[in-house]
């Protein structure tokens, strides 16, 4: 019996990370579900299980590059890599430091860029690296560090996608527009309502929309699909009448 593929998700232990999880796994993915509590990466392979899904945990902190390497020369051949490991905070420009910047980077951009650079050297023609970026890369007030690094995110995944081109591997990312998740209704700035009513349809997204997103192009069917930005955000990126 053949094995089945192996993906690697990032921050899998909770929201849209574990949603990610879910989701390959259904589509009969091997998931190995990493998050830097290992709690909650634990959750999601008991979700899986309990789904007829094959899972398994590892706790890991992206920026710690003895680990991640570690980690990838340990996992075997690796079919998919989905980094949605980041961090985020508000914190208004005239507030932010050139650490607050760096801070954002190491983690969103460069522990990232460090994870498909091992992963990538593993991975056979027909694999698929996606990203998360964030509709926050069009422009965003109280949190500039998280919208540049997400913007930077979106430049490097077009830039990889030439890089391993000539390796059939596909790079591609989807960027989400407000999705609802435990993280935002804790924000000290969360406003369900305002943000609904921000929105052409009038609601909000959910972590499967963002998932469904991320396994086709993480799939044989997106082999064609290559160095794509998504924006999943309900149409909000538009503009139209709501003149936003």
């Amino acid at each position: 019996m053949t094995e089945a593929p192996l993906s690697i998700v990032t921050g899998g232990g909770a929201g849209i990370g574990r949603a990610i999880c879910q989701t390959l796994a259904r589509a009969g993915d091997r998931v190995l579900v990493v998050d830097l509590a290992a709690e909650r990466a634990e959750e999601t392979v008991a979700l899986i299980r309990a789904d007829g899904g094959d899972a398994a945990a590892a706790t890991l902190d992206i920026t710690d590059e003895a680990a991640v390497a570690a980690l990838i020369d340990g996992a075997g051949p690796i079919r998919r890599l989905v980094n949605n490991a980041g961090i985020f905070d508000v914190k208004p420009f005239d507030a932010l430091t050139a650490d607050d910047f760096r801070r954002m980077y190491e983690v969103n951009l460069v522990a990232m860029a460090a994870l498909c650079q091992r992963a990538a050297a593993k991975m056979e023609r027909g694999s698929a690296i996606v990203n998360i970026a964030s509709r926050a890369m069009l422009g965003a007030k109280q949190y500039i560090h998280y919208a540049t690094s997400k913007a930077a995110v979106g430049g490097f995944t077009r830039s990889l996608a030439l890089e391993l081109a000539e390796r059939g591997i596909t790079v591609n990312a989807v960027a989400p527009g407000v999705i609802e998740t435990d993280m935002l209704r804790a924000r000290s700035d969360t406003n369900l309502d305002g943000l609904r009513a921000m929105q052409p349809g009038g609601t909000l997204g959910t972590p499967e929309d963002i998932a469904e997103a991320v396994a086709f192009l993480a799939s044989d069917k997106a082999r064609f699909v290559t160095g794509q930005v998504l924006l999943v955000d309900g149409g909000r990126s538009l503009g139209g009448s709501l003149g936003i």
